[in-house]
């Protein structure tokens, strides 16, 4: 190996049913995740189930206004509380098997013959939480009986990579609406797509449209690869859109030096936060096979733009477009992850170099779990 080429992981990570499964336990199911956008439960008994490692967390919207998350599990004979994906209930959770029945706090409310019980403790026999915290606008959960720091955890991604925490208050993205959102169903590990976004190496290859907003691209260094650097907007272009054409007014508390810039962020182990002057596009990836992720991606814009039905299709479709042709290389990917020839792994050229530290993290949280 010469000094402009340092070792990838090799081949196994992507593909070993036996890794993956550590990373669910040791990764996704200890770390904090962000499962949901708040607003999307607006009312009391609003909820949504989400995948986290191995487990289907219930998010839900308490009389009080607060939100919970639990294990999505009965406590009395183990079957799983809402199926559905997202819903509203009035007043409580009921299992569907033997009507063991929760209030949207979690505490067990009723029962068959719950009264000829009276030794059972109704909250020691309530769903069982998890942690939760709210920031971005979204809620964070984790599983750990002992979460890790979320300061450290979270925050400190946004200080490493934008040089402060401060540097992302001026998007006030727990203010902003969504005014799009897409699924993807990304047949490819999650840790392709990790690599990808940390990268620029292939953007004049297959992002065209992003390069001729974001020049720099083209030479191959992500935003990414220096603390606090922001990619600055082509001379020509007037905003961040599929054709480089006007977008709408800065949001409102932003520094006037981050207009025509972009910025990416990864918070480890699955979102993407990607800041431009007029709207935020954030991405939370749900791993849910070895060699399949789901990536949920919301464009949030003023709630202004949102509330008066302005037109956002232009900005959507830029990174629409980054979207599909990077997990379109993901997908080239997958299948050689189980090649001969990639038994090894392959190389990161220098541009690339800073995704080593991605695989040393990731390495150190397996080798820690054993």
């Amino acid at each position: 190996m010469t000094g402009s080429l340092i070792s990838t992981l090799e081949g196994r990570y992507y593909t070993d049913q036996g890794i993956f499964a550590q990373e669910q336990a040791s990764i996704f199911e200890k770390m904090w995740f962000c499962a949901v956008r708040s607003s999307d439960l607006a009312n009391p008994g609003d909820f949504r189930t989400v995948q986290v490692g191995r487990e289907s967390v219930l998010i839900a919207r308490d009389r009080n206004g607060g939100l919970n998350a639990f294990l999505n599990v009965c406590r009395h004979r183990g079957a799983r509380i809402c199926v559905d994906e997202a819903g509203s209930v009035k007043r409580a959770f009921q299992c569907p098997y033997h009507a063991w029945t929760y209030a949207l706090d979690g505490k067990l409310i009723a029962a068959p013959n719950l009264t000829s019980m009276p030794d059972v403790d109704r909250v020691e026999y309530g769903l069982t939480k998890v942690h939760l915290r709210e920031w971005l606008g979204y809620a964070w959960v984790c599983l750990a009986d002992e979460p890790p720091s979320f300061e450290d955890d979270v925050l400190h991604a946004v200080t490493e990579r934008l040089g402060s925490l401060d540097a992302i208050d001026g998007y006030e993205i727990d203010q902003l609406s969504v005014g799009k959102r897409i699924v993807y169903d990304v047949k490819a590990n999650w840790k392709l797509i990790i690599e990808n976004f940390m990268e620029c190496y292939h953007c004049a290859t297959i992002h065209p449209e992003l390069t001729e907003v974001l020049p720099e691209f083209a030479d191959g260094y992500a935003a990414q690869y220096y603390v606090g650097h922001g990619a600055e907007f082509g001379d020509e272009i007037k905003g961040f859109t599929v054709d480089g054409g006007e977008g709408f007014g800065k949001l409102a508390a932003l520094e006037e030096d981050r207009d025509r810039k972009y910025y990416a962020i990864t918070i480890k182990p699955q979102v993407f936060v990607n800041l431009v002057p007029d709207h935020v596009i954030l991405h939370r990836m749900y791993p849910v096979a070895v060699d399949r992720t789901i990536v949920e991606c919301d464009w949030l814009y003023a709630k202004e733009v949102v509330d008066t039905g302005r037109d956002v299709s232009r900005s959507v479709e830029l990174f629409h477009r980054v979207n599909e042709q990077d997990f379109e290389a993901c997908e080239r990917c997958q299948p050689a992850m189980a090649s001969r020839a990639y038994a090894r792994g392959g190389v990161l050229v220098p541009s690339e170099h800073h995704i080593g530290g991605f695989h040393e993290w990731l390495v150190g949280k397996l080798d820690s779990a054993d």
